[in-house]
């Protein structure tokens, strides 16, 4: 299954106390949260690359999977980690006590981030 393809965000839930427990200031918060991003995914092979377009804002992070690389985070600050894949449709890291799980089902993408007892939970459909 590939992930190739544009995904437009359709909703997402805890938001606010999430990206608060990142550290990430107020006012960013209030303007990000009503932003719908583009999530542009592509796949060749086991190398991906994946860019966040959310406002004026693009994050663009690629990893092959199975091998260490730099990701950047939310905060603007890179770490270290490895990429697996469970089955042919879940993308899971875990970086600086974040477990991100990117998980494709059709033309709907599910991107759950968890830190501590803490879940963010994003909806996007390919558009």
């Amino acid at each position: 299954m590939s992930f190739t393809g544009k995904y437009e965000l359709q909703s997402h839930e805890n938001f606010e106390p999430f990206m608060k427990a990142l550290g990430l200031p107020d006012d960013q918060i209030q303007k990000g949260k009503d932003i719908k991003s583009v999530s542009e995914i592509v796949q060749n092979g086991n190398k991906f690359k994946i860019t966040v377009t959310t406002g004026s804002k693009v994050m663009t992070n690629e990893f092959t999977i199975g091998e260490e690389c730099e990701l950047e985070l939310l905060t603007g600050e890179k770490a270290k980690c490895i990429v697996n894949m469970e089955g042919n449709n879940k993308l899971v890291a875990n970086l600086k006590g974040l477990k991100s799980v990117t998980e494709l089902n059709g033309d709907t993408i599910i991107h759950t981030m968890t830190k501590g007892d803490l879940t963010y939970k994003r909806i996007s459909k390919r558009i």
